[in-house]
């Protein structure tokens, strides 16, 4: 077995997570979009608006998760949305996933945020026994809505 590292990504790591970025958007039922992803990633860093982490086994990129920064009003705090998480297949039952959920929590836990908060889709069991194994807990005081706009 390769060993697999995660770190925080920076801008050079961009051709690594293009493509695990657009098969993440694939998995969720996007056409294929390099230059558009692309160019979404790269906003992110030049604005400061994420901080991602990228897995690899030795130099080959094999999964990501990005983060996305709020605050609550509430707590007076940081908080961090878990927006995006991928493994690739060839990466998947290896514990990298997990390991990328706990480099996002040690992230935040650095800067002292108080929680970070994610959503999955409700038929995603795979997805929700990794995040509750995690020590994650599914939500059970707020519900949430969207306004399509």
């Amino acid at each position: 077995m390769k060993p697999i590292t995660i770190r925080q990504a920076v801008l050079t790591d961009l051709d690594a997570l293009v493509p695990l970025f657009d098969c993440y958007r694939q998995f969720y039922g996007c056409v294929s979009d390099l230059t558009a992803a692309r160019e979404f990633l790269k906003a992110r860093f030049q604005h400061g608006e994420s901080v991602l982490f990228l897995a690899s086994d030795e130099d080959n990129p094999i999964g990501f998760t990005q983060l996305y920064p709020s605050f609550s009003s509430i707590s007076l705090s940081r908080t961090f949305i878990l927006n995006d998480l991928f493994v690739a297949p060839a990466g998947r039952r290896q514990g990298i996933a997990t390991r990328l959920l706990a480099a996002a929590a040690d992230y935040a836990r650095n800067i002292n945020a108080v929680r970070l908060s994610l959503s999955t889709e409700i038929t995603n069991e795979t997805a929700q026994a990794l995040y509750q194994s995690a020590g994650w807990q599914q939500d059970e005081q707020f519900l949430v809505y969207h306004l399509k706009l």
